[in-house]
């Protein structure tokens, strides 16, 4: 820090009270933010500040996890900070990432590498440092580790995946007779047969077959569009299959038009609905599990329907980043990549959430076999439709905004299929044609 210069045999001016009180309070902040002396000096502890955006059973599970590894690394001063998911935190991301000093390593969404700096705010992974502590990429989902290197470069540490599932009620798909012999949902391989199991269980609920999220439709429109082989340009000229896309969104307005699946559930409603038997079918996320888990529920999970073909669904990863630093302290890497190491080979802890470890020593042992229903769709993490690439898009990313907004019409009757890709094609080009912020 620059001090004050002085001039002459001027003498420093008084403090009064409030001055003093204010100069005392920017000092605390400075220190905190960095200038001061460092913690390590202080305590003779190598300090760890680890950002993320875990609450609920994420979060739980993930202060389980640094409870642990604190006990195991008594000479690390580990400083964990959670904010809030979404925009809040990405946006508190890129400020503390930008200033440099704000954290030694971070989580992320991998759809969010590109858009935050991947070079400019994050730095690359040493891979040699990862491979001493026994992470390479032969011992991460192929896909994913692939996802996390750019022009050659590995810019994030991935720890799992999460994806569009479909749930079952069991006692009620037992009693409609959509069940295999081994107590599993039936698969089905086109949209006739998918609209017929969802009919025979409307026939025993009353009320819907199966339940979507409506104000979060991109999830599952994208992964019909990737099934159909569609593919998506976000740059230039916006790039799109109208004709692949329509049917998608075709497929999405005949689930709720049809009375198969309400015309409106939101985020909140649909692990509700899906609960309390108004409907024996829910796609979703695999972060629900924990609650239905907790609520006692008999379910099982399969990967989203191959409604298309393959059984694709969409879906992301979290990962570790690190920053990039005004000033180099091998020290602190080190550390940030071994804690990295060490969530990966403990992730069993965190498949509890619903979540696929990246980490293959841990899906392909017996301890994550066991876990049920998580290792039933373990697969479909090998094949996860990852968000288009663009500053603007992926998980929490303003593409998902402007899609959920349009496409929740389809389902409530508002709009048509083709006016909504329309919309949707506006909205994605006005994004194209913004500058990224960062």
């Amino acid at each position: 820090m620059r001090k004050q210069e002085t001039t002459g045999s001027r003498s420093a001016p008084v403090l009064g009270r409030r001055a003093f009180l204010a100069a005392g309070m920017a000092a605390a902040g400075t220190a905190l933010a960095g200038c001061g002396p460092a913690d390590t000096v202080l305590s003779g502890k190598q300090r760890l500040r680890q950002w993320n955006l875990f609450t609920g059973g994420d979060g739980a599970r993930m202060v389980e996890m640094h409870e642990a590894y604190r006990k195991q690394h008594p000479g690390i001063d580990f400083q964990p900070s959670t904010f809030q998911w979404g925009n809040p935190y990405y946006t508190k991301f890129a400020m503390g990432a930008a200033g440099g000093r704000a954290f030694d390593i971070a989580t992320l969404h991998v759809s969010r590498i590109r858009g935050l700096g991947a070079g400019t705010l994050l730095s690359p992974v040493p891979t040699d440092l990862l491979a001493q502590h026994g992470i390479t990429r032969d011992t991460i989902t192929p896909n994913i580790w692939d996802k996390c290197t750019i022009d050659g470069e590995l810019f994030a540490i991935p720890l799992d995946t999460h994806l569009m599932v479909n749930y079952f009620n069991r006692p009620v798909c037992e009693e409609a007779g959509v069940l295999d012999s081994d107590g599993n949902l039936v698969a089905v391989s086109d949209e006739d047969e998918f609209f017929e199991v969802c009919a025979a269980v409307k026939e025993v609920t009353g009320q819907y077959g199966v339940v979507t999220d409506t104000t979060h439709a991109w999830r599952p429109f994208w992964s019909l569009y990737r099934q159909l082989g569609g593919e998506l340009t976000l740059e230039g000229e916006l790039g799109i299959d109208d004709d692949k896309a329509l049917r998608a969104l075709d497929f999405l307005r005949r689930l709720s038009q049809d009375g198969l699946a309400p015309k409106s559930s939101d985020g909140a409603a649909t692990p509700a609905n899906f609960q309390n038997g108004i409907a024996g079918l829910m796609l979703s996320g695999n972060w629900e599990l924990p609650t239905l888990k907790d609520a006692g529920m008999d379910f099982g999970m399969r990967p989203f329907p191959g409604i298309y073909g393959e059984e694709l669904g969409q879906g992301d990863s979290h990962c570790f980043v690190l920053p990039v630093r005004r000033e180099p302290d091998e020290d602190a890497v080190a550390a940030a990549v071994e804690y990295a190491a060490w969530m990966l080979k403990n992730s069993v802890t965190w498949a509890g959430g619903g979540h696929v470890p990246a980490y293959t020593p841990v899906t392909e042992g017996r301890e994550y076999a066991d876990l049920q229903p998580q290792a039933n769709y373990r697969h479909a993490a090998e094949n996860v439709q990852f968000d288009p690439s663009a500053w603007f898009s992926g998980s929490a990313a303003q593409l998902q905004a402007d899609a959920g907004a349009i496409f929740t019409g389809v389902h409530t009757g508002a709009v048509t299929p083709q006016a909504a890709l329309n919309r949707f094609k506006r909205a994605a080009q006005n994004l194209i044609d913004t500058t990224s912020p960062v």
